[in-house]
């Protein structure tokens, strides 16, 4: 079973990859290393709630819509 950082990395990479950004736009947009990103995307890196709203609102995507995935059922 997957653990909650693999999911949660899993899916900012399918939600930033569906709107053609790089990490390394992700995390200038975001104030933050393109190896942050890296590491998040892969499950390697803990990510804070903070963290993720300011991913989330570069890829203009709620937390509702992010958690409301089959993969945090």
């Amino acid at each position: 079973m997957e653990n909650i950082k693999q999911k949660v990395g899993e899916r900012i990479k399918y939600l930033r990859n569906k709107e053609n950004v790089s990490q390394e736009e992700l995390a200038n947009r975001a104030g933050m290393a393109r190896g942050f990103i890296s590491g998040v995307e892969t499950g390697k890196r803990n990510i804070t709630v903070e963290t993720l709203g300011k991913i989330l609102d570069v890829l203009k995507i709620s937390y509702n819509t992010f958690f409301k995935h089959e993969s945090f059922n």
